[in-house]
């Protein structure tokens, strides 16, 4: 008898049943489907392409299926330099996101303005709309965005999910 706290398996009832809690199995369906809403601003962006490419393997972790739409997009992923002319875009994207939705700032750049301290760049998308996983690098390798994207999974799974929902109604 294997026992989880999340999970347990009874050998003596009849069939094949898992107890779960409806949080646990609802989180662990949104992090094995995350659909990235791509934000290519600079060079992050061609890490970003390498990061899908059959070398480093993304549908690994469910995040294949990369969308240009933001209504069918659950996770954005700033890769590069925010200007302040990209930032109302990158920002009005985000809103048309439907939730739950989550942010990975990548690189440098997306996180901290990177080398570009000017008038014209943005100095972390992070003032714009709020961030939950940031890539350090410059650009960061693809090992990184998966990196982050395994984090991102971690963050969901423990995310309160029925008990929210119920309160809020």
């Amino acid at each position: 008898m294997h026992t989880n706290t999340e999970i347990g398996y009874n050998s003596k009832v009849e069939g094949d049943v898992i107890v779960t809690r409806a949080d646990a199995v609802i989180n662990w369906f949104r992090k094995h489907s995350l659909w990235p809403m791509p934000m290519g601003l600079a060079c992050c962006a061609i890490e970003l392409m390498a990061a899908g490419a059959s070398r480093y393997d993304i549908s690994r972790f469910g995040s294949e299926v990369m969308r240009f739409s933001p209504r069918q997009s659950d996770v954005m992923i700033v890769a590069g330099t925010v200007t302040y002319k990209m930032a109302l875009a990158v920002q009005r994207i985000y809103q048309q996101m439907p939730e739950p939705k989550w942010v990975i700032a990548m690189g440098a750049c997306a996180s901290t303005g990177g080398m570009y301290r000017s008038y014209a760049v943005l100095q972390g998308v992070d003032q714009i709309i709020p961030v939950d996983v940031y890539v350090a690098g410059c650009p960061p390798r693809p090992e990184a965005l998966l990196d982050a994207i395994i984090k991102l999974q971690s963050l969901i799974a423990k995310e309160p999910l029925l008990s929210t929902q119920l309160q809020s109604a």
